[in-house]
């Protein structure tokens, strides 16, 4: 039989034929199958359809119950709600108008005015008139204005990222001293003070203040402080029992509670540093409640003070437990490696100076206290006290190999409160420091550096001309195509600048677009962040603690589980513990059943929601134009609100 022959048998050949081809390749075959294929693909592609249009219902509906069942924004009503919202409203009627006239085919460019007869024509030919003889101007001067501040922090990200291609290239990190680097002597053990600052941080209290205690560092050369301002009775008591078991462990572990709970983590902090005992230490060293530092923590940041008595600040890196738990919390970790390992890196290296992180990093208590101590006066208290201690003369060093683990807000919500509060305290900031930056006795160069590159470039520009440019400006452009806005200002260089954000993260190269898409997202709430802190408005002054999940990475659940195993063996809990562990238990019962459990939901966010059917509404005045590049990034981009709008992005709550 020849190679290329099928032969089909039947076993009941009545009425049926056998039939053998010798040959696949003849022409009847090859025929047989052009004129089947067609219809096949037909019936597939029409099945798809019928599923496609299947779906659309579905989603429709379960967006109507998303906004149904969603909390609305507390605080929506704002001014510049209301902005966007007039704006959509104009521009869906100016929509309306610019498709009647372009089926109409009206080009009233090329028309005399005498030869003008609908009383439409002469109102859409006034309107072409009046926009091309005094609104496009002002807008392309605003245009070119924000193209160049765009170019400008294009420039500044590009420097940073080359000083920190040139640190790796010379390998250039911060050096210890050869007699502090060997601890093991015991020659080198400073006091250390170890601060936890926490509020109502039921699902993380115990794994930080377990990371602490278990600090490799003699347990007569550092005293740990919990500083508990919960206003739950039930919690401080189960903080107060944890800190009471490591206590029994060796550790010197002092709880403290504030009965006048004012100024939030500055408060709390500046109360702490009040207690006698406080001079008896030279360092301090800080962890919110969700950071779990390695043991080796203290020994990798305390020698670096040996010798150097103008360094006043040692900050390490953030890892995160969950930076893969969904896409919020993926694009998070790309912004946060890009600010650890190149922003805090170079500016630490090359101008002693960058902004504390509030948390991870260890101070000289000496430099706290000449540079006037923890203040209440914005809700950036980390970013207040690096600035005055960088005024009083104080250096700071980055060090990148020590890392500390923590969580990122893994819901939108949590994550937009966070970025509210990072974005106003620095222009709050800015205001009170600008007089004393300019009074201060540092050098011109480091005078410049704060005020144009530290506070205004990096804190005013960016979310200005992100939202000016990409949410205002370019929808208006489809509306007053007098005034372009070129494709390598909405494109390319938005993409180069993205891959550079990206490269200290290279796992998230998939997530590029996605990135990009989304911070354009996230400049409307940096933008209203910005004017609020910048004019002093309500929304300024708000503090909201950031929701924590008590997520433990792998490590940590080996180590809870050996904890576990040790503990079948030996007694380590006292009878007045076990009592107070049952008297407690019973009140954590008690207290459940009196608060009612209130349902959770995703909320809606109106500006985002507005701002998503605006850019969709240009997204359709482009099509008109035939712009591509244009109509693409409208699209997507409005899609991208539409989803954050609805609160899609993120934990998702059944």
């Amino acid at each position: 039989m020849a190679p290329s022959s099928v032969v089909v048998t039947m076993e009941n050949t009545k009425n049926i034929s056998l039939v053998e081809v010798n040959d696949l390749d003849s022409p009847a075959f090859r025929d047989k199958n052009k004129a089947a294929n067609p219809k096949r693909f037909t019936k597939v592609l029409l099945l798809k359809a019928q599923r496609t249009l299947g779906c659309i219902p579905k989603t429709f509906a379960s967006v109507k119950k998303r906004i149904a069942l969603s909390d609305e924004e507390p605080k929506y009503r704002g001014k510049l709600y209301r902005f966007i919202r007039a704006f959509l409203a104009i521009s869906v009627v100016a929509l309306c108008i610019e498709v009647f006239a372009y089926f109409n085919k009206w080009e009233l460019n090329l028309v005399n005015p005498w030869e003008v007869q609908s009383i439409l024509q002469w109102t859409y030919m006034a309107w072409i008139s009046f926009r091309a003889d005094y609104i496009a101007p002002s807008l392309s001067k605003l245009t070119t204005f924000c193209i160049v501040l765009f170019l400008i922090q294009s420039i500044d990200r590009l420097v940073l990222c080359l000083g920190c291609f040139w640190m790796k290239f010379r390998k250039i990190k911060p050096i210890i001293n050869e007699d502090a680097s060997d601890l093991e002597d015991g020659s080198y053990f400073p006091m250390v003070l170890v601060q936890i600052p926490m509020c109502n941080e039921k699902e993380v209290f115990a794994q930080s203040i377990g990371a602490v205690c278990q600090l490799d560092w003699p347990k007569d050369r550092f005293l740990v402080q919990v500083l508990d301002d919960s206003d739950d009775e039930v919690l401080q008591q189960m903080i107060k029992n944890e800190c009471l078991s490591w206590k029994e462990k060796g550790v010197n572990i002092i709880y403290r509670h504030r009965f006048i709970r004012t100024g939030y983590k500055a408060g709390n902090l500046k109360s702490a540093m009040t207690c006698d005992y406080v001079q008896d230490y030279e360092f301090v060293a800080i962890f919110d409640a969700d950071f779990q530092p390695n043991p080796d923590f203290l020994k990798l940041t305390v020698p670096h003070f040996k010798g150097k008595p103008d360094v006043g600040l040692v900050q390490a890196r953030w890892t995160f437990v969950n930076q893969d738990e969904n896409l919020l919390t993926r694009l998070q970790n790309i912004n946060l490696c890009f600010h650890f390992e190149v922003e805090q890196q170079v500016n630490g290296h090359y101008l002693n100076f960058f902004g504390f992180n509030g948390t991870a990093g260890v101070w000289r208590i000496k430099a706290l206290e000449e540079s006037g101590g923890w203040l209440e006066r914005t809700t950036v208290e980390d970013m207040d006290i690096a600035v005055r201690a960088h005024l009083y003369g104080w250096k700071f060093i980055y060090v990148n190999d020590v890392r500390a683990l923590c969580e990122l807000p893994e819901s939108y919500e949590a994550y937009k409160k966070q970025q509210h509060r990072w974005h106003s305290g620095p222009m709050q900031l800015f205001r009170l420091c600008l007089p004393a930056i300019l009074t201060s006795k540092i050098s011109i160069w480091k005078k410049a550096n704060m005020i144009f590159l530290f506070f205004l470039l990096r804190k005013l520009v960016l979310p200005f001309y992100s939202f000016t440019l990409f949410c205002i400006i370019l929808p208006l452009t489809m509306f007053i195509p007098e005034a372009q806005l070129p494709a390598w200002v909405i494109c390319y260089v938005p993409i180069v600048m993205s891959i550079l954000n990206i490269l200290p993260a290279p796992k998230s190269f998939p997530f590029l677009m996605p990135y990009l898409l989304f911070e354009n997202t996230m400049s409307v709430t940096k933008f209203n962040a910005m004017v609020s802190g910048l004019f002093q408005l309500g929304s300024a002054y708000e503090w909201v603690v950031t929701k924590k999940t008590g997520r433990s990475s792998e490590s940590d659940l080996l180590a809870f589980a050996e904890e576990e195993t040790k503990k079948m063996n030996e007694e380590k809990i006292s009878r007045r513990l076990s009592e107070s562990g049952l008297e407690l238990y019973g009140k954590l019962k008690e207290h459940e059943q009196e608060i009612p459990k209130k349902k959770k939901a995703n909320k809606i966010y109106r500006k985002e929601l507005a701002l998503a059917f605006l850019l969709l509404t240009a997204a359709a005045r482009s099509l008109l134009s035939a712009q591509g590049i244009h109509f693409y990034y409208l699209l997507f981009q409005g899609l991208t609100f539409l989803i954050v709008g609805l609160d899609l992005i993120g934990e998702q709550v059944s």
